[in-house]
């Protein structure tokens, strides 16, 4: 261990000593409200779900002493080395040849996102600003820290972090930023033009707020250093990600004006539902955006492509990540998965273009197994195992690294979920036991929408934004595509609902049992009758 990680060790072991301020108690509070929740939620509804087993083996990526193992971002050189990002400050590199950390950078405020350029140059989003960082010399530390962008504001306000960057085949960097915390207020010397507009003045401490640009927003920034405002509507957008398409993902988290946690597909001048954010819009008319009708709002907005419904999938979803050929799990190649904070899961994400749009269905590729809660980053390292690094932040969560890797046991999983005119189709990554699959009574079924409002922030977490919850009873199951394939015909499809289904029983034709059993798919558009 260095010793400038021994002196922050020391330090910040002393900080914590001292007496809490306003802003701190607010947060203790509510980190402990907050995991109240989660604990009284969690044995009824997240474990509940969980299969039996899994293919999977999770180790710990052991970690230096004295550091407070925070994992805002990770990311690999060419040459294999793990170079990963810490919110008190530090960038480290990890070499796995020889189980060494050695010292990047250090003294950066609250990093949440890294991405590696080159065998020396990393760019980090930290509080203040994008930055470069090169080690120009080849000593394996940089000596040269360059501004990118700080073109955002900074009320002040404990709740505004930033995450990001990714990149596009062009070359432009997006990042995502987070909107004031309503329990908290802001300093006297902001950072970027105030705008009062953006926190509502009648009930301030029940909606999150964007009094400086851009919170709540996601921007673009060129090759050339020009920050472009993208596109608005976020709350807490602690998940940004891009495909090798270029599609732009954003995991948001539920609270106010998010019914429940959702993943978007960004695009250009698009809003996304929480109205702080709009008053940095170049045509803004000057209205308060929380006093607009909801109707009017509903309009403007653009839905999210999958819902994890709130204590049911998720709490607090994290960083989207496409699954490239070469991993250790070929089998979900081409989807994405998304880190959960406030449990020990990991999410699958199965994605389809239904009437020109994407929309699709979320599953937990693993819970448990050893697999820590607070998952707030996620990198394919070279060897195609998949890295997870965990974050607390003042909330639920754990702190360091996790390694999963494949067994070299066969997994027994939904491998794809599709639309059908009149249901849905599941493909298994192994053929199923005829039996237990044709047991309707096996397919637990529900269905349920989310009714977009204006909710208090401090509103107990619940299910109180769904609407017209009810039964789905199959009306058949036909297998086909030798055993791998379950078509589940259903009574009349409705668009804008979730399809909660739980698929107790059903196993492989070797007498595998299915690994996760909970799947839910958004239906944002339905497919015509057949023959039509």
């Amino acid at each position: 261990m260095s010793p400038q990680l021994q002196e922050i060790g020391n330090q910040l072991s002393a900080a914590t000593t001292g007496k809490p301020n306003d802003e701190q108690k607010y947060q203790m509070n509510a980190r402990n409200l907050f995991l109240l929740c989660s604990l009284l939620l969690s044995p009824f509804l997240l474990s509940a779900q969980k299969g039996t087993g899994s293919p999977y083996k999770v180790d710990e990526i052991p970690m230096p002493e004295g550091l407070d193992a925070e994992t805002g971002g990770m990311g690999f050189f060419p040459d294999g080395r793990l170079a990963a990002c810490f919110t008190r400050g530090e960038v480290l590199v990890y070499d796995f040849k020889t189980g060494q950390w050695s010292v990047f950078a250090e003294g950066l405020h609250e990093p949440l996102g890294l991405l590696v350029e080159s065998d020396r140059e990393i760019v980090v989003l930290q509080r203040p600003e994008l930055t470069r960082i090169k080690d120009t010399d080849g000593d394996g530390m940089a000596d040269l820290y360059e501004k990118i962008t700080d073109d955002f504001g900074l009320s002040g306000n404990y709740h505004e972090f930033n995450y990001g960057p990714v990149k596009d085949k062009d070359g432009n960097y997006f990042i995502a930023l987070n909107t004031a915390s309503s329990g908290a207020g802001f300093r006297k010397n902001p950072r970027g033009t105030v705008n009062l507009a953006g926190r509502d003045s009648t009930d301030g401490r029940k909606q999150m707020y964007s009094i400086v640009p851009y919170r709540g927003w996601v921007l673009k920034i060129t090759p050339d250093g020009q920050t472009i405002p993208y596109a608005s509507g976020f709350r807490s957008p602690n998940g940004i990600g891009i495909d090798p398409a270029g599609n732009l993902f954003v995991a948001d988290n539920q609270s106010d004006w998010v019914e429940t946690s959702k993943l978007f597909l960004v695009k250009e001048g698009h809003f996304y539902g929480h109205p702080a954010s709009l008053v940095w819009e170049k045509a803004w008319d000057g209205r308060n955006p929380f006093r607009i009708p909801v109707s009017e709002l509903n309009k403007k907005r653009s839905e999210a492509i999958v819902f994890f419904p709130q204590g049911i999938m998720a709490n607090s979803p994290s960083e989207p990540v496409y699954i490239p050929a070469g991993t250790q799990f070929p089998q979900f190649e081409g989807q994405l998965l998304v880190g959960e904070m406030n449990h020990d899961r990991i999410m699958r994400i199965m994605l389809e273009n239904v009437g020109g749009r994407l929309q699709g269905a979320c599953v937990p590729f693993l819970d448990g197994n050893g697999l820590r809660m607070g998952n707030n980053r996620l990198a394919f390292a070279p060897d195609g195992s998949l890295l997870t690094g965990q974050i607390t932040h003042g909330w639920a969560g754990s702190k360091g690294i996790q390694r999963i890797s494949a067994t070299g046991r066969e997994v027994m999983d939904i491998r794809d979920m599709k639309l059908l005119p009149d249901g849905f189709e599941f493909t298994f990554t192994q053929p199923v036991d005829k039996k237990s699959a044709q047991n309707i009574a096996g397919y637990l079924i529900r269905h349920y929408a989310y009714l977009y409002k204006k909710k208090p922030y401090n509103e107990p977490i619940d299910h109180s934004n769904q609407t017209d919850v009810q039964t789905v009873a199959a009306r058949s199951v036909t297998l086909s595509d030798g055993g791998k394939k379950v078509s589940v015909k259903l009574p009349g499809l409705r668009k804008g609902y979730v399809y909660e289904f739980k698929l107790e029983g059903i196993k492989s034709a070797a007498g595998t049992p299915l690994a996760n059993r909970l799947v839910c798919y958004t239906v944002n558009e339905v497919l015509p009758p057949a023959g039509r």
